[in-house]
């Protein structure tokens, strides 16, 4: 088996829609699609926003409604703490790992009491001083996300996050642009490549194109995690449906990089064993142009170059030019 270079994650985010049965279809989808984890959302809305925060515009125009506030939005969608158990458990009979964002404190030490393994800093809480410190101490692997945010504030929240006693092989950082869905021409992709570069860690993408390609090409660019949103239904009421994989888009994705991760390879070039057979079928000998008595000079006129190459290299043809025919060749004879 070949060992998994990429953990994808399957963002399930809200788009239960605060229905754990939905929830449950989720998991379901994603496991079967073959990622390493599905991702929800645990916050306590009234913790997360304040009653007079606005919907973004993305998030007005994908729930129709524009004078819905983000409070009462954000309410409907909440998984309870009994959920959480629930799905954990579900997870667990599917194979598939559970992992779920805080965007509270009491959130964060919620997830940390259930042994989540690995915690995720979203774009939004980048700038959160004591977010990053809690989850710096929690002494954990940390994925951070860094969508609206420049090199200076992921500095920022890296040193943070080390100082709180988080070492940078436990990190990994996630280009991310907050626009859902996101503009090909603001994806920035080589932009993932100048993170590794400044911060010696960890990279990788979490993605809200349309489509697979980006998440793609980021592998093939080198991230060692994936995040993507997924759907059950992209024209169900909500946020972020609009913006996700359908369940079929996911499983591509999938099947994608995995075979991606096949054909990177080890980086040596050599024939592989597989095109080894073809070689003598491709490649080309010297062979007789015309009939050649023994003692003839090999000219270039009578000596040519053609299949099959189980004879002498062309690359000799120099060295042949002007050689003394030991024996007598019919035409297209290996030299």
């Amino acid at each position: 088996m070949v060992k998994r270079e990429t953990l994808i994650i399957a963002e399930a985010g809200v788009n239960h829609n605060g229905d754990i049965n939905l929830a449950k279809k989720l998991i379901d989808a994603a496991a079967n699609a073959g990622v390493d984890y599905v991702k929800f959302q645990t916050f306590n809305s009234k913790k997360l926003v304040s009653k007079n925060a606005q919907k973004a515009t993305y998030q007005k125009e994908n729930t129709g409604n524009a004078v819905e506030s983000q409070l009462a939005m954000l309410q409907k969608l909440e998984l309870s703490k009994d959920a959480h158990y629930d799905l954990i458990e579900y997870c667990k009979s599917k194979n598939i790992k559970f992992l779920s964002t805080g965007f509270d404190l009491d959130s964060i030490q919620f997830l940390n009491d259930l042994n989540i393994d690995l915690f995720k800093v979203p774009s939004g809480e980048i700038t959160n001083l004591p977010y990053l410190r809690t989850i710096g101490g929690l002494k954990k692997p940390v994925i951070i996300s860094t969508g609206m945010a420049d090199m200076q504030e992921i500095e920022a929240a890296l040193e943070v996050v080390l100082k709180s006693g988080t070492t940078l092989d436990n990190i990994t950082i996630l280009h991310c642009n907050t626009e859902y869905p996101t503009p090909m021409q603001d994806v920035n992709l080589t932009a993932m490549l100048n993170i590794k570069e400044k911060f010696n860690v960890a990279i990788g993408y979490s993605d809200h194109t349309l489509g697979i390609e980006i998440p793609i090409a980021a592998v093939a660019l080198g991230a060692k995690v994936i995040e993507k949103h997924f759907t059950l239904d992209n024209a169900m009421e909500g946020p972020d449906h609009k913006a996700s994989l359908n369940p079929a888009e996911l499983k591509a994705m999938v099947d994608a990089i995995r075979n991606l991760e096949v054909a990177l390879g080890n980086g040596i070039k050599v024939p592989s064993q597989s095109e080894i057979k073809n070689k003598p079928i491709a490649r080309k000998s010297l062979v007789a142009n015309k009939n050649i008595k023994k003692g003839d000079i090999f000219t270039e006129d009578n000596i040519t170059i053609k299949r099959p190459g189980t004879g002498i290299s062309p690359m000799l043809w120099d060295e042949y030019i002007g050689k003394i025919a030991a024996k007598d060749y019919q035409e297209d004879d290996l030299i």
